[in-house]
């Protein structure tokens, strides 16, 4: 038996297998994204200042213990504890009594070894003219000519005596050595002294200007050495340089210092050299054993190249990264040298030179050799070919 299918159920049965295609067809398929877009800095030589940080403590820059040259009992004192005393000042008087009878006996004994030299040298000079007409005999001329001489020495003896007698007399009043700031008297009047006691009577120090110590590594030192010898760096050098300071609590300290001196001896336990710089000290507000940090100014690369902070990274070897861009677009990874940190950038050695494309932005995107869309850095992104165009 034939049976025949009507023409109107054969058309929708079309209809309805191809629906699906025809929606299908009026979808558009998501576009090929193009390279990532990247960010760079075109890399430039510049002068780059170079400082190193260190730990340091302040020392005065003159100190004097103040003791007394002769023995005898404190009668008074004559300073202020704390204040500032001057050169030759007088700070304690030593009872000068029996130092002032000394000093009298021996100018009176001066003055009579005097008389009695001006009678031998007369009467010396009478025996010479009678000796040569034979009136006295040889014997008597030479013994008056001896005491003579010995008068002589007896008073060149008693000046020295006396002088003695009489420095002695000055040192009853014990003055200040230098100039500074006296602290605590370690005696009172009435306390017995006595002559090279190793007890002070009072320790003066300098502080304007003022010393600040600082350690330095051995390696850094000689490495900054180099580094001046072979015309790297330019300036005054590791022993002039200037110098900034840090108060304990991170105040900076408004007046700059120079570095003076350099220790000529490596510490042997700590592989570190001691540097000295000197800084004005006039309202003296930094104190002896105070804990400071110093920034040293070591000198300045004529030359130096400088690399973001966030264009750096570590590979697994712990080595410094980079990438730039290549003249294909295509991100090329650098392996970097880099010294000290100049602030948001790193002072690169080796790795990077003048012209190079450092990649700065969008590093999450980038594969070493993969194809790039490098922009300025800090320009909005470029959409990639075939993107939509935003509204």
């Amino acid at each position: 038996m034939h049976f025949s299918i009507p023409r109107s159920l054969i058309v929708l049965a079309l209809g309805a297998s191809m629906a699906p295609a025809l929606a299908a067809c009026g979808k558009h398929a998501p576009p090929q994204m193009g390279p990532p877009s990247v960010g760079y800095v075109v890399v430039t030589t510049q002068p780059v200042t170079l400082t190193s940080e260190l730990p340091g403590r302040t020392s005065p820059f003159l100190t004097s213990d103040v003791r007394p040259q002769v023995n005898g009992i404190i009668k008074a004192r004559s300073f202020v504890e704390g204040g500032e005393v001057k050169k030759g000042q007088a700070l304690y008087q030593i009872d000068p009594a029996p130092y002032k009878a000394a000093y009298d006996q021996s100018t009176a004994q001066l003055l009579n070894a005097q008389a009695n030299l001006a009678t031998l040298k007369i009467k010396a000079e009478r025996y010479a003219d009678l000796v040569k007409i034979n009136a006295v005999a040889k014997q008597d001329y030479d013994d008056a000519n001896a005491a003579y001489k010995q008068a002589v020495a007896t008073v060149a003896q008693n000046k020295a005596a006396v002088e003695a007698a009489r420095i002695n007399l000055d040192y009853t009043k014990v003055a200040a050595p230098i100039s500074g700031r006296i602290g605590r008297s370690m005696v009172t009047p009435g306390a017995l002294v006595t002559s090279g006691q190793t007890t002070a009577l009072a320790t003066i120090q300098t502080l304007d200007p003022i010393y600040v110590d600082v350690s330095q590594s051995a390696d850094q030192l000689l490495a900054l050495k180099r580094a001046i010898a072979g015309g790297q760096l330019t300036g005054a050098g590791p022993q002039s340089a200037k110098v900034k300071l840090f108060i304990q609590d991170g105040t900076p300290y408004p007046l700059d210092g120079t570095l003076k001196f350099s220790e000529v001896t490596v510490d042997q336990t700590t592989g570190s050299v001691t540097l000295r710089a000197v800084f004005p000290n006039p309202n003296k507000m930094l104190l002896p054993g105070l804990y400071v940090r110093a920034v040293i100014v070591e000198g300045t690369q004529p030359n130096g190249v400088l690399a973001p902070q966030q264009a750096v990274s570590r590979n697994e070897k712990g080595q410094a990264t980079a990438f730039v861009v290549d003249a294909q677009n295509k991100a090329e990874q650098r392996i970097l040298k880099t010294g000290q940190a100049v602030g948001d950038a790193w002072l690169v050695i080796d790795g990077l030179k003048p012209g190079d494309k450092l990649i700065t932005e969008g590093l999450l995107n980038v594969k070493p050799g993969a194809p790039v869309r490098p922009v300025p850095a800090g320009s909005p992104p470029v959409p990639p070919p075939g993107a939509p165009a935003s509204h």
